[in-house]
């Protein structure tokens, strides 16, 4: 029934939306008009094509990155679709207005046909999503970004200074369709010759197999004192349904071997101490903690902290960036200098012009959100992520790579 539901609603979609491409097309050569109708009734065909080969089970044989793209198109052209029906709603509401105000006042002068205006405004106002969408998967999905920041600490150490970090996070692989365009940001990474480089989390979607076509992809980044990483809440297999609880533990044992065989030390609530110029960096990893309810609480700081409560600088690696502001990180571990999240992709959509605006709709949900944030002496960096989820592409918010050199205060 919800199938056959969605299927009317698409329909009424593709026929009412029609009306404006049909009325402005009017004068169109008949070549262009036939083609431009063929191209829009194309949708429609693939659209239901792809239901059916979804109940079918056909499409269980798709890789899941050529799964997304083919939902994403979809919905993008329907998404495009609504907005000019409503367009052209609003026109026909204003049509039905002006013939019951005639049948009640007498004839009046007015166009009881479709507005050439209304129908115009209702193709450019579904071009802005069809176009900036598709622009996002076509141009966006790898367009990585480097983006850097000076962070300067109070009480570095004189020998420390200068010290070039590098965060990842959010890599997602499952997402991916193929891996040439992902070892150009491993590229970008190796070139910068960092010290350290940290990920933090979301190394896969649902399950660690994802992960398995990209361990030859990743393992070439090369960092001088090593790379260490975290888990995220995609890694734990919650959002699977495993057929036995030894099934999704088998799961969670592979992604620790896949860390092991990418050459990055794993920190599950432990820390490390990283001896850099004769002194020793305290990287502290705990499993995803946040402050919102509906992602699980795995991490465990005071666990975690204690290797590093004697180091020089203190650095923590926490996949989501609600953890820095949940009355823990703050008041109770200010020697903690700088923490590294990501979590958040920066919602994969917003504007970012450097010195006027910053925004997306996440904002609204995470206050730290996309950048580097000081509260007294800590700082958190919260990276966009390299992958994306769900939507495959990015929207004015690219993929990032990090890099951060650490300065006296």
């Amino acid at each position: 029934m919800r199938i056959l539901l969605l299927f009317g609603f698409l329909v009424f979609l593709d026929i009412y939306a029609f009306q404006a491409i049909r009325f402005i097309g009017q004068n169109w050569p008949a070549w262009l008009r036939t083609g431009i109708f063929v191209l829009y009734w194309s949708v429609p065909v693939i659209a239901i094509g792809y239901m059916l080969a979804a109940q079918a089970g056909v499409i269980d044989n798709w890789s899941k990155g050529l799964v997304s793209i083919v939902r994403a198109f979809i919905f993008i052209f329907y998404l495009a679709k609504f907005f000019v029906a409503v367009i052209l709603l609003v026109d026909d509401l204003r049509r039905l207005l002006f013939k019951a105000y005639e049948g009640i006042a007498g004839p009046v002068k007015f166009d009881k046909g479709r507005s050439r205006f209304m129908a115009q405004l209702a193709l450019i106002i579904g071009a802005i999503p069809l176009g900036s969408l598709s622009y996002g998967i076509i141009r966006n999905r790898y367009r990585y970004q480097v983006r850097r920041e000076i962070v300067r600490i109070s009480g570095l150490p004189l020998n420390l200074k200068g010290l070039k970090v590098i965060q990842i996070s959010d890599i997602h692989s499952g997402s991916f369709t193929d891996t040439e365009p992902v070892r150009k940001a491993v590229d970008l990474i190796n070139e910068e010759e960092a010290d350290l480089v940290f990920f933090t989390g979301d190394l896969v979607n649902y399950r660690s197999e994802e992960a398995m076509d990209y361990v030859d992809v990743f393992d070439k980044i090369r960092a001088k004192y090593g790379v260490y990483s975290v888990l995220g809440n995609h890694d734990y297999g919650d959002y699977v349904q495993w057929d036995s609880p030894a099934e999704k533990t088998a799961n969670m044992e592979n992604l620790y071997d896949i860390h092991r065989r990418l050459g990055w030390q794993l920190l599950r609530n432990e820390s490390a101490l990283v001896p850099v110029n004769g002194h020793n960096i305290g990287v502290i990893g705990v499993e995803n903690y946040s402050a919102h309810p509906r992602f699980p609480k795995y991490g465990d700081l005071k666990t975690a902290y204690g290797q590093a409560s004697e180091a020089d600088l203190k650095i923590l690696l926490s996949h989501d960036p609600s953890h820095w502001m949940d009355q823990v990180i703050l008041p109770e571990y200010q020697d903690i200098a700088l923490t590294l999240s990501g979590h958040t992709h920066g919602m994969q959509f917003g504007i970012e012009i450097p010195g006027w605006i910053k925004w997306s709709p996440i904002k609204y949900v995470y206050k730290e959100w996309a950048g580097l944030y000081k509260e007294a002496n800590q700082y958190l960096y919260v990276n966009r992520g390299l992958g994306y989820l769900g939507y495959p592409g990015r929207v004015g918010i690219l993929p990032e790579i990090t890099v951060l050199e650490l300065q006296e205060a």
